[in-house]
């Protein structure tokens, strides 16, 4: 063997032992994105939706035989419109409404999703990565599923909610990784232990979420008004009252309106007997029976707010003193309510 020989296997041996030894020198570093998590319109059912989380890895260059590995926690907090709590989450309109909302990381919707130290729910979304690093860097995009629940629940207020998680407090990534020129690594201990720490970050998502303006008469149809039996002439005002009932959603404005009936000439209502003959009556909106109830929106009108629970508006009829041929008289009007 020759010197110049010899002297060239010590640097291949030495070169080998180098390359064996030496220590990975491109950081990793892992962003993530949410799509937004958009609940159908409810009014008090239970309605689910999910939204996507997109997380990359990435490495820059090693070597032609490198490799990266990751150990990840995710952590979802309240959100901004989240008043501080996990359990129950919720999201809120411009008065300030809440209405509740829940997160989890299993299609069931049994594991809520939380942050890591976090005191009420702990539970976090882990993630690990394992990717090759070439010469031109490496990286690995993992994907999943963000399930979302409005529970049922009542006396909701109509309008638009939501809960932002836009702040770097809202939403948080952690992770530790390991990097080696040959061979793999060891996956690090957790996404806070083992391996080299990674700088966290963030990913902004909305959650959004609406009660729809509606109401309800209740019963269907509205009681009758009956103005009972006169005997012979009517001398005096005759008058009784019914009850029209409606439930709306909280903070829904309405207005109920009378049409004038079938058997009106012009404005004047008027009940009909079979042989044709005709009773003016008047429907009011006062007990004093001042005020005639219409149609006309904003002002012959009875108009309200709802609440959420049952709301009742009393109608109050007169029959004034006039001769009406003897015989049973009738009429139909219709109740609108528009909101």
């Amino acid at each position: 063997m020759s010197a110049r020989a010899a002297i060239l296997r010590c640097a291949l041996a030495l070169f080998a032992a180098l390359a064996l030894a030496a220590p990975a020198h491109a950081a990793t570093s892992c962003t993530g994105s949410m799509t937004n998590l958009n609940f159908a319109a409810t009014t008090g059912a239970a309605v689910d939706a999910t939204a996507t989380l997109t997380v990359t890895c990435s490495t820059g260059a090693l070597s032609l035989l490198a490799r990266a590995r990751v150990n990840m926690c995710v952590s979802i907090f309240s959100g901004t419109d989240g008043g501080g709590t996990l359990a129950p989450r919720r999201m809120t309109n411009t008065p300030g409404d809440a209405m509740q909302m829940q997160l989890y990381t299993d299609s069931a919707r049994s594991q809520i999703w939380g942050a890591r130290g976090n005191a009420t729910v702990p539970n976090f979304l882990p993630l690990q990565f394992d990717y090759e690093v070439i010469a031109i860097g490496g990286s690995q995009t993992l994907t999943a599923t963000l399930y979302g629940r409005i529970p049922a629940q009542t006396a909701l207020n109509a309008g638009t909610y939501r809960n932002r998680f836009t702040a770097a407090a809202d939403t948080r990534i952690e992770f530790q990784y390991a990097e080696a020129l040959l061979g793999t690594p060891p996956m690090p201990a957790s996404c806070v232990s083992g391996g080299s720490t990674g700088t966290p970050s963030s990913f902004p998502f909305t959650v959004n979420g609406s009660v729809p303006n509606t109401c309800a008469l209740s019963p269907k149809p509205v009681p009758d008004l009956a103005f009972g039996s006169v005997p012979g002439y009517v001398t005096a005002n005759v008058d009784r009252t019914t009850a029209i009932g409606l439930t709306c959603t909280g903070r829904t404005a309405w207005q109920l309106g009378i049409g004038n009936g079938l058997n009106a000439s012009g404005n004047i209502r008027r009940m009909r007997s079979a042989g044709g003959q005709f009773v003016p009556y008047e429907l009011y909106r006062d007990s004093g029976r001042s005020q005639r109830w219409g149609t006309t929106l904003g002002t012959d009108t009875v108009s309200g707010t709802g609440t959420g629970a049952a709301q009742s508006q009393t109608v109050y009829g007169r029959v004034a003193p006039q001769t009406a041929t003897p015989g049973s008289y009738t009429d139909t009007v219709v109740v609108t309510v528009t909101y």
